[in-house]
């Protein structure tokens, strides 16, 4: 994996340098320095689980078959691609959102002469998928399919965003309009498709593969990845701060979490009042009344059952898939999710 990892780094290299050097825009020392720099901020920054996995998803189409040098870089390229999508949504998000940090540092837009020149970042990180797709795909036969499967997943992901954000419009709080459909819908557009389906359907593509025939394929990672924020949502009430590397703050920040769904679901009228007077509020007092009330309803078992479930019937949708090797795909990227810490 490290071996992997290396390799995927040497991409980037490659990658950037092309687009630092692209003959669309003549650029000055100053503008190639800042993109430099803006790049190397944002982009490579995370775990980059999204674009190792297009690599690994693309061996195991290939049931074992050592790669070329050629078809890893391919696989690189693309995985590369998600994360440059990523880091877009990241600028973007935490500029909407006003946070603070992220991975560890300031947000790009806190930064000392950054400010709002960020929103431009971000629409430069977009613009540059396609640049990378032109450079290295533009004589493959699937070349479209992946134009159109990235702006697909862009829109379903920005209309997820829309969502969410319009469900917790400021001074319109309101928990009543939470429920497990929203949810699902937020977390449907907003995560799954471009964390989940989005790398597997990049391997599939290089594979030769049509993605109409795989929409099976797509309905479990779309499952897979409604479980996994699942996960998140719990987490951040119940993980362990040191492991994750973050302090949980749905409930402060009004989240539209699964957690709070489900409280909604089962508990009486005065522990709904209790919830709505305490949930989204700054105060650390509110914040351990509510999760006071998620002990009190048992949230963690509940939980646990729903995990188990999840974890039942994906197996079942992945076992009944009748290639090997998508079955493959699909059951390592369950097994890296299934009962995670962080």
């Amino acid at each position: 994996m490290s071996d992997l990892k290396t390799k995927f780094l040497e991409v980037y290299s490659v990658l950037k340098s092309e687009l630092l050097n692209d003959p669309a825009f003549e650029f000055t020392d100053d503008s190639r320095q800042w993109l430099d720099r803006m790049l190397d901020y944002n982009v490579p920054g995370g775990k980059l689980n999204r674009g190792l996995s297009v690599v690994d998803s693309y061996k195991l189409l290939k049931e074992g078959r050592e790669l070329t040098s050629d078809e890893t870089f391919l696989a690189c390229a693309l995985g590369w691609c998600i994360e440059w999508l990523q880091a877009y949504f990241l600028v973007m998000d935490d500029i909407m959102d006003g946070s603070h940090t992220r991975r560890g540092q300031p947000c790009w837009f806190r930064l000392p002469k950054v400010g709002m020149i960020a929103a431009n970042d971000g629409i430069i990180v977009r613009n540059h998928i396609p640049r990378i797709l032109k450079n290295h795909f533009r004589g493959k036969p699937y070349y479209v399919d992946l134009l159109d499967l990235f702006n697909e997943v862009e829109f379903q992901t920005a209309s997820g965003q829309m969502i969410d954000l319009i469900t917790t419009l400021v001074g319109e709080k309101d928990l009543s309009k939470y429920s497990l459909p929203l949810h699902r819908r937020i977390v449907q557009y907003k995560t799954a498709y471009y964390s989940f389906y989005l790398p597997v359907a990049c391997a599939l593509l290089m594979s030769g593969e049509n993605l109409d025939n795989h929409i099976d394929v797509k309905e479990i990672l779309i499952e897979m990845g409604i479980y996994f924020q699942v996960q998140d949502d719990y987490l951040d009430s119940y993980g362990d701060p040191e492991v994750i590397g973050k302090i949980g703050t749905d409930i402060e920040d009004f989240k539209c979490s699964w957690m709070v769904v489900k409280a909604l679901e089962v508990c009486n009228e005065e522990q709904k009042k209790l919830l709505h007077e305490n949930y989204g509020k700054q105060d650390p007092a509110c914040v351990a009344k509510v999760k006071e009330l998620y002990e009190a309803l048992k949230i963690q078992d509940v939980f646990l059952e729903y995990e188990r479930k999840s974890y039942e019937k994906l197996n079942k949708g992945i076992e009944a898939h009748p290639s090997k090797a998508v079955q493959a795909v699909l059951k390592s990227f369950l097994s890296k999710i299934y009962k995670r810490q962080k």
